[in-house]
């Protein structure tokens, strides 16, 4: 089944806030739909699988790893009508174009990635995603300091926050990275 119209949907927030697992969800109802689905995510996150999307709770569903957001062309199957790309901070800015072919063509996309770095500043191509979607949701996190709904990303280094001028892309998770509030978000500065 194809949609009428094509579209673009973004699943966005910190780390440990489901947007795996929300994206996985809407795959599976795709799926149950009798939708021809593909997923994509970056070759640069083999945390837990290399040929999977995996949340941290442990939901999976196999996935095509890429270097480059073209590939996403290269690799499409002429009967797909979803496209899911996880992690899509990872991607040049080209998934920006990508997405926007995909969804004129009648394709729904779906993109799931954060949409700040561990300074709570925008992270790659998803903020220009996000104001071209058609839907956008945000999800929160519960802030490992006080409980609250936590929206940022905690970089850690032996346990203390990262500094500001640290690497923006370290792949990792609860090693390296905790959900945070806005309070208790810290990034030292030199």
């Amino acid at each position: 089944m194809k949609y009428h119209t094509g579209s673009i949907e973004v699943i966005t927030g910190s780390m440990f806030c489901g947007k795996t697992d929300e994206l996985i969800r809407r795959l599976r109802r795709a799926t149950i739909a009798k939708q021809k689905v593909q997923v994509f995510k970056p070759a640069i996150d083999d945390r837990y699988d290399v040929v999977k999307v995996t949340s941290h709770a442990g939901s999976a569903y196999d996935a095509i790893p890429i270097r480059y957001a073209a590939q996403v062309l290269d690799r499409l199957n002429g009967d797909t009508t979803v496209v899911a790309v996880d992690e899509a901070q990872f991607f040049d800015e080209e998934i920006i174009d990508v997405t926007k072919e995909l969804a004129d063509k009648g394709v729904r996309v779906i993109v799931a990635g954060l949409d700040t770095d561990f300074r709570g500043e925008p992270f790659g191509p998803l903020p220009v995603l996000m104001a071209k979607a058609e839907r956008v949701d945000k999800l929160h996190a519960i802030c490992m300091e006080c409980g609250e709904p936590a929206s940022r990303t905690q970089r850690l280094v032996n346990g203390e926050p990262a500094r500001y001028d640290d690497p923006v892309v370290i792949v990792g998770a609860s090693e390296l990275y905790e959900a945070r509030c806005r309070e208790h978000h810290i990034v030292p500065r030199d």
